[in-house]
C-alpha cells in the first residue's frame, strides 16, 4: 500500500548511504576513464577524454548497482515490489540503446563525429535505470557528473598537452606523380608528422589522390589549420585539397 512511509523509504538512511557509495564508485570510474582517454586525446584519436570518462562511469554504475539490489525500490523489493529478472531488462535496454548510439556516429574519411553523443546517450540510459530502481541520489549524481564531463572536460583537453591530428586529402594534376618524401618534408616543416599506416592512394582519370593523417608534434609548434590550408594550394602539382581536424 502506498503511503508516506513508502515514499520515505527511498530516502531512508541506509538507502542514502548506499547511494553515496555508488557515487564514490562513479567518481573513481570517471577519473580512471579520463586518464585512459587522455592518452587517446594526446595522440589525436577520435575517442577522447569525454567519451572514455562517460563510458567508464556508466559501466561502473551498472556494475555497482547490482551489488546494492537489496536497496532497490527503497529496500521494499520483497514487500511491495519485485526485482524479477531485472538483469535481462537492463540487457535489453542497453542493447536497444546501442543501436541508437550507432546511428549518431558518423564517419567521413578520417573524420569521426558523434562518439561523445553516443556515449552520453548510453550514460543517459543508465541514469534512467538508476531512477527506475529508486536509486535517486546515484541517478542525479551520474546526470550531474555526465553534464560536467561534457561541458568542462573539453576545456581541460584544450589546456593539457596534446598532439592535434589533421586529415588531409590532396588531388594532384593529371600526370603529376607526388613523392612521399616531399609530402613528409612539407608536413615536418609545418610542425606535423604523417602518421604511419594512414596513407591511402587512389587514381582517377590520370590524377593521383592522397589521403593521410598528419599529427602535430606539439600544439605550440604546429601551424594553424587555416595557414596549412592556404599553403596547400601552393604545393607543386596540387589541383584540389581538403583539410579537416581528424577528431570527434
Amino acid at each position: 500500500m502506498l503511503n508516506t512511509e513508502t515514499f520515505a523509504a527511498y530516502w531512508s538512511t541506509p538507502v542514502v548511504e548506499a547511494n553515496i557509495f555508488v557515487l564514490l564508485h562513479l567518481l573513481g570510474a570517471l577519473v580512471l576513464g579520463l586518464m585512459v582517454g587522455y592518452e587517446r586525446s594526446y595522440h589525436g584519436r577520435a575517442a577522447g577524454m569525454r567519451t572514455y570518462g562517460l563510458v567508464c562511469m556508466a559501466s561502473a554504475a551498472l556494475a555497482v548497482m547490482g551489488g546494492y539490489s537489496h536497496f532497490w525500490y527503497g529496500g521494499m523489493s520483497t514487500t511491495l515490489f519485485s526485482n524479477g529478472d531485472l538483469s535481462r531488462v537492463m540487457q535489453g535496454i542497453l542493447t536497444g540503446i546501442g543501436f541508437l548510439c550507432a546511428g549518431v556516429i558518423m564517419k567521413e574519411g578520417f573524420n569521426i563525429s558523434g562518439l561523445t553523443t553516443a556515449a552520453s546517450l548510453w550514460a543517459s540510459s543508465v541514469i534512467g535505470i538508476l531512477v527506475g530502481v529508486g536509486l535517486y541520489v546515484a541517478a542525479m549524481s551520474l546526470a550531474l557528473l555526465s553534464a560536467l564531463c561534457m561541458v568542462w572536460v573539453s576545456k581541460l583537453e584544450s589546456w593539457l598537452p596534446s598532439r592535434q591530428a589533421v586529415a588531409i586529402r590532396l588531388t594532384f594534376d593529371p600526370g603529376y606523380r607526388p613523392v612521399e618524401a616531399a609530402l613528409r618534408a612539407m608536413a615536418h616543416d609545418r610542425g606535423y608528422d604523417i602518421a604511419g599506416g594512414t596513407i591511402v592512394i587512389s587514381m582517377d582519370a590520370g590524377s593521383f589522390t592522397w589521403n593521410f593523417v598528419a599529427v602535430a608534434r606539439s600544439r605550440k609548434k604546429m601551424a594553424p589549420i587555416s595557414d596549412l590550408a592556404s599553403e596547400m594550394g601552393q604545393f607543386p602539382g596540387v589541383q584540389r585539397f581538403h583539410v579537416a581536424y581528424a577528431r570527434n
